[in-house]
């Protein structure tokens, strides 16, 4: 953790210390409730948009009695640090993703980004909400001090490359930004090179030529980070990657609400869902049209390609649930529910 990040931990803590006292003095009849909540997203990005609206959608349906301070871009700590800044109260919520957290437990994984797996985000919701999930994150966020909402998940996301990405022979050496977790087995496999750095580093390393590529988001996403006037290949439509950014709450915050105020939580955050799902399917079909008249090449996988590409990482699913008992209970729940809806035969 660098300097700056703690003397901004600091500063909120002391923040949060003064809040704590004051507090009596705001109403006595009803006190208002106070969210530091981070994504790693960019305020103009689409989902950073749809999350500075989700906040103010929490405090305008909440009557004002809950105010929320939202950072996006980690401002606060680093996209891998949101979770535990959020479960030990330096934050109260956790907007980034659960395949940030692998290394605490090899569930978070299944909670974070079936690679190969879920075709829309509403699969995974379903699988959270009445498919067995909710069973399963209840215990494994709260061995962590955090409660999951719920997701708020983009569709497929899309590959960028300084080279061609035709198919799976060309990811052969391919050098790559990655984010943490089980996309760096399966494209091991797959023999590419990937490497793990930030969310927010990825253009930098594109633009210095430490990588040839990423794995980043959609082609909306890549496209407000700057990507593409870098990289002049994608892959789309999306097939390989569909992570979904959670709202984590520390537990106790949690607990510590009223029931009302957890209902309202949970309506807005199914409203930002569906408002991303929608805003950006559109935006990538809009996106799409604008690189190739910019004369970026997309590139559409053939079936056999993407039927290989799942194959590679249904065998990883297969040893990430071997890891922990959290993630037996996980990786097993999530595929008996693929096969439940037709995603898996």
């Amino acid at each position: 953790m660098t300097g700056t990040t703690r003397r901004r931990i600091a500063q909120l803590g002391a923040a949060a210390a003064v809040g704590t006292v004051a507090a009596p003095m705001v109403a006595r009849g009803q006190a208002k409730i106070q969210l530091r909540i981070q994504t790693h997203h960019s305020a103009e990005s689409v989902p950073g948009k749809i999350f500075l609206r989700f906040c103010k959608d929490l405090e305008e349906m909440s009557g004002g009695r809950v105010q929320v301070e939202s950072f996006t871009s980690s401002a606060v700590v680093k996209s891998v640090e949101t979770f535990d800044a959020a479960s030990t109260g330096i934050l109260d919520g956790d907007m980034t993703g659960a395949a940030y957290q692998p290394g605490k437990d090899a569930a978070f994984q299944a909670f974070g980004d079936m690679l190969g797996g879920y075709d829309s985000p509403d699969q995974m919701q379903a699988w959270l909400d009445v498919g067995g999930g909710r069973e399963i994150a209840d215990p494994l966020y709260a061995k962590f001090g955090m409660y999951l909402v719920g997701f708020w998940g983009d569709p497929p996301e899309s590959l960028v490359s300084t080279k061609p990405l035709r198919g799976l022979a060309d990811l052969k050496d391919w050098k790559f930004r990655c984010p943490p977790g089980m996309q760096t087995d399966i494209f091991v496999k797959l023999g590419a090179k990937p490497v793990v750095m930030d969310f927010g580093e990825v253009f930098t390393a594109l633009q210095t030529k430490a990588v040839e590529g990423a794995d980043a988001g959609t082609l909306a996403v890549n496209k407000a980070l700057g990507l593409y006037e870098i990289a002049t290949h994608t892959t789309y439509p999306g097939f390989h990657s569909m992570p979904q950014d959670h709202l984590a709450i520390n537990k106790a915050k949690w607990d510590s609400l009223p029931a009302d105020i957890k209902a309202i939580v949970k309506v807005a955050l199914k409203k930002a869902a569906l408002d991303r799902w929608t805003t950006t399917n559109l935006a990538n079909a809009e996106v799409a049209r604008e690189l190739v008249a910019k004369g970026v090449t997309i590139h559409a996988w053939s079936e056999a390609d993407r039927r290989a590409y799942r194959e590679q990482a249904q065998a990883v699913w297969q040893t990430w649930a071997q890891r922990t008992p959290f993630a037996k209970q996980a990786f097993e729940s999530s595929i008996a529910f693929m096969k439940r809806i037709g995603v898996l035969g």
